[in-house]
């Protein structure tokens, strides 16, 4: 079906209520990569057992923490195959500190659907409040569909950052482990793209990727490790735009500056010239 964007734009995409405990929480941060050195108290502060540090990017997983299922691309107006599905951007802002545990309703709505011609852009908001209807994160999560453009929407507009013409203020690697994706889908993400080599070749990859919020969570966490100390409640919004794919078992590279807010960029060290990360914008408290 092609996408309608007179029924799409503005569709209510529904509530959910759900809960989640400090286990799902110390799960995530393996899962981005915290922890990795099991002499590092700091980063034992991960996977604490009642009261692990919450990175904001678990707000990015926690509706669908629990889900085994994989993914469909079926809202109102729109009804695409998965196979030409890949993420394209994620923001999430932190409103209250979210806690290592508890329960929260989340409602969504397609806040935007672009048309790029050969391909069409999905943007979903989510909000997010407590038990108490008190307001807790709000996620903007966009999607990017190979071969659904066409349709005569809106192309939309650029979300580009400049970044500062002089030397990073930090620079931070972050390796992947071969199986890291496996250990994110633990984390409700269970499209095959991540974890299946012959869905990876039919939608155009040599084997499967990581996901693109698994990236988006690992850049994040460095960036708090190395920028803030380890001090997650420093950030107050996080919003990345992806510019390509990382295979499990490279080497991301972080590029930061430090202006005011954060800017930075991720690449991947064995390719140098392949940006996976754009856009990155990381505001504090």
């Amino acid at each position: 079906m092609p996408i309608n964007p007179d029924i799409a734009i503005g569709a209510d995409i529904g509530e959910d209520s759900y809960s989640w405990s400090a286990s799902d929480v110390a799960l995530y941060n393996l899962a981005v990569g915290a922890a990795a050195d099991p002499m590092d108290e700091a980063g034992l502060g991960y996977i604490h057992d009642s009261e692990p540090k919450v990175l904001p990017s678990f707000a990015t997983v926690a509706p669908t923490f629990h889900v085994t299922e994989a993914p469909k691309v079926v809202f109102p107006g729109i009804d695409i195959d998965l196979a030409k599905v890949v993420h394209a951007g994620q923001q999430v802002t932190i409103h209250r500190p979210v806690p290592a545990s508890g329960k929260a309703t989340t409602r969504g709505r397609i806040a935007q659907v672009w048309d790029k011609g050969s391909a069409a852009v999905i943007v979903q908001e989510y909000t997010t409040v407590d038990d108490a209807g008190e307001l807790l994160w709000t996620t903007r999560s966009s999607i990017f569909a190979s071969g659904e453009g066409g349709f005569g929407g809106e192309r939309g507009t650029s979300d580009k950052v400049m970044l500062p013409d002089r030397a990073p203020d930090h620079r931070i690697e972050i390796p992947t482990l071969p199986q890291q994706a496996l250990f994110y889908r633990l984390c409700g993400d269970r499209n095959p793209l991540h974890s299946d080599p012959a869905f990876a070749q039919k939608a155009g990859f040599p084997r499967p990727i990581l996901h693109g919020r698994c990236t988006y969570g690992a850049v994040l966490r460095a960036i708090i490790d190395d920028v803030h100390g380890g001090d997650v409640s420093k950030v107050t919004d996080f919003s990345a735009t992806f510019a390509g794919v990382v295979f499990p078992g490279e080497t991301l590279v972080v590029d930061v500056w430090d202006e005011g807010r954060l800017l930075a960029v991720a690449s991947v060290a064995e390719r140098p010239d392949a940006v996976v990360l754009k856009n990155i914008v990381c505001a504090s408290a």
